[in-house]
């Protein structure tokens, strides 16, 4: 029979109303809250990465091909390359890869209604993705494309829609600017749909239409292009692709990852990981002292106790077993409870979307939940790990107990 670990249980389950069962509890609870406030906080900070990482990378892809500038700018207009089939196609065959389509940029300014709104067209064909935008669609459908000639339909922002006061199937005056200074061109297109993607860069920013008609009114041919947008199957291969990919591409072409073309937005996602850093540090500290003070107060209430067991020949390893054993069994208490009320909240906000945010400010309308499972094991298994090593400490205390000045008292 394991004598130490039988009394500690007994001391876990005592049910008279002492100090240090108050204390005991007392501990359990900041356990409890501490864990699940660590698990609470990597599921949102996860839900925060994953869920705007894939609204970035679903409207721009993961990797552009463009025309080397050492100056472009993300929101540029775009130097033409010469378009090659065969040079997609040798690209799509890299495992990595999920999809590739051209696209072309061209500056212009909507009006309507005395009311005008400077814009960035994205021009794109009828191979390019949707179903992968298809989640932004607010209202109305992407243009439809032509086969001879370029199409009058555009996609606007819910932005642009609203500080223009239109809606799908309007017609709107478009005036595309010219990088040569002449008078720019003015082309009149329908509102074919209208999208949302909760992310003020692009929301603000950008419209969708053929690339027929930038080319057109770059005056292209029908190969020339701004670049080739590539979307990949996993996003934590980005960087190595973007390799790859730049060394099957000619002189004078060149291949960024998104990171590279939008750092804002990927710095404030990585200081996500920081937070996560100095909120489990806080936390796990939190549970570790409230151990500590814990186990100290039941130490110092049990001075007879103790005393008893050395008079009756208990050793000074095995009284301290006792409090250790006592300690993890409050602490696995605790733990367990901090799992299953820190998955409880997860869940509730996955399925319940009960806290809703500012997208303006957070790029999305509710604080989204990713739950990692390894995640959460790790956080138990090592909060219990450092509770017991550190349980050495106040347990020492028993050993300074001297049995016989202890009985003397009552």
């Amino acid at each position: 029979m394991n004598l130490p670990l039988k009394i500690a249980t007994r001391l876990v389950r005592e049910e008279k109303k002492s100090f240090s069962t108050f204390i005991m509890r007392l501990s359990i609870a900041a356990t409890t809250l501490s864990v699940a406030a660590m698990i609470i906080a990597l599921s949102f900070i996860n839900g925060f990465q994953q869920v705007i990482s894939n609204k970035i990378f679903s409207f721009w892809g993961h990797v552009r091909v463009m025309h080397y500038d050492p100056v472009h700018a993300s929101i540029a207009e775009d130097v033409p390359i010469s378009g090659s089939d065969s040079l997609a196609k040798e690209i799509k065959k890299n495992s990595a890869v999920s999809s590739i389509s051209s696209f072309a940029t061209k500056s212009a300014i909507l009006s309507s209604s005395g009311t005008i709104e400077g814009v960035l067209v994205k021009g794109v064909d009828r191979h390019y993705p949707f179903k992968k935008i298809n989640r932004f669609l607010v209202k109305g459908n992407w243009p439809h494309w032509n086969d001879s000639s370029a199409s009058n339909e555009i996609a606007i922002s819910t932005f642009t829609a609203n500080q223009l006061k239109l809606d799908t199937g309007k017609s709107l005056l478009i005036h595309f600017i010219q990088q040569d200074g002449s008078a720019p061109k003015t082309r009149k297109l329908r509102i074919s749909g209208i999208f949302k993607t909760g992310i003020d860069v692009y929301d603000k920013v950008y419209a969708l239409a053929d690339i027929k008609m930038i080319q057109k009114l770059n005056n292209w041919n029908e190969n020339e292009i701004g670049g080739y947008e590539i979307e990949l199957k996993d996003a934590a291969s980005m960087e190595r692709a973007t390799e790859e990919i730049y060394g099957m591409l000619p002189p004078g072409w060149t291949a960024y990852s998104l990171k590279e073309l939008s750092p804002e937005i990927f710095d404030w996602l990585h200081l996500q990981n920081t937070n996560k850093v100095i909120l489990i540090s806080i936390m796990s500290l939190v549970a570790l002292i409230n151990l500590i003070t814990c186990l100290i107060i039941l130490v110092l209430e049990r001075t007879k106790m103790i005393a008893l067991l050395k008079s009756v020949g208990g050793n000074d390893g095995m009284i301290q077993q006792i409090f250790i054993y006592y300690g993890s069994w409050v602490m696995l208490i605790g733990v367990s409870l901090g799992v299953v009320l820190g998955l409880s909240i997860c869940l509730l906000q996955q399925y319940g979307k009960v806290i809703r945010l500012n997208e303006e400010a957070y790029y999305i309308s509710h604080a989204p939940v990713e739950i990692n499972g390894w995640q959460i094991v790790l956080v138990a298994v090592l909060t219990f790990a450092a509770a017991v090593l550190i349980l050495f400490i106040p347990s020492y205390l028993s050993r300074k107990i001297n049995p016989v000045k202890a009985l003397q008292f009552k």
